[in-house]
């Protein structure tokens, strides 16, 4: 029995809708996080309390690198219809070196959470290295058509 509608086109049509409205609300969000920090900056120059200034742009500049690879991420699927572990790894270490230096700033961080930090950050950099070394052998086992 034929099915008359094809599901895996609508599928894939419906989520490459999906992630296109994803990375247009990352692509503004990074729009508006460096507008932020202009007006953030310009607020350090003429502000009395630099060190919390430097906190928040220093906060900011490292959300603005998760969103970079999130949008990285996306733009990823848009070229190979696949999502690069990698790009999300790196995101994910962005964002725990981003806590684990707020809280260091802020001196309220507790030795448990350091340790704690320390090895997500070391689980995570095995799988970074791990998922690049399994992305190099997959591109190896594809044959090359460029010869042809």
């Amino acid at each position: 029995m034929k099915i008359p509608f094809d599901f895996l086109s609508l599928f894939n049509k419906v989520i490459a809708a999906v992630f296109g409205v994803m990375l247009l609300f990352i692509t503004l969000g990074i729009v508006a996080g460096v507008l932020q920090l202009i007006i953030d900056s310009v607020e350090l120059v003429t502000d009395e309390g630099i060190v919390r200034q430097y906190h928040k742009i220093i906060s900011d500049v490292l959300t603005m690198f998760i969103l970079i690879e999130l949008s990285r991420s996306l733009v990823e699927y848009f070229n190979t219809q696949r999502l690069r572990l990698t790009f999300i790894v790196d995101a994910a270490i962005v964002f725990v070196i981003r806590e684990l230096m707020i809280k260091l700033f802020e001196h309220t961080a507790q030795t448990q959470e350091v340790y704690a930090l320390s090895v997500l950050l070391l689980v995570l950099g095995t799988l970074r290295i791990a998922s690049v070394l399994v992305y190099q052998r997959e591109r190896k086992m594809i044959p090359n058509d460029r010869s042809e």
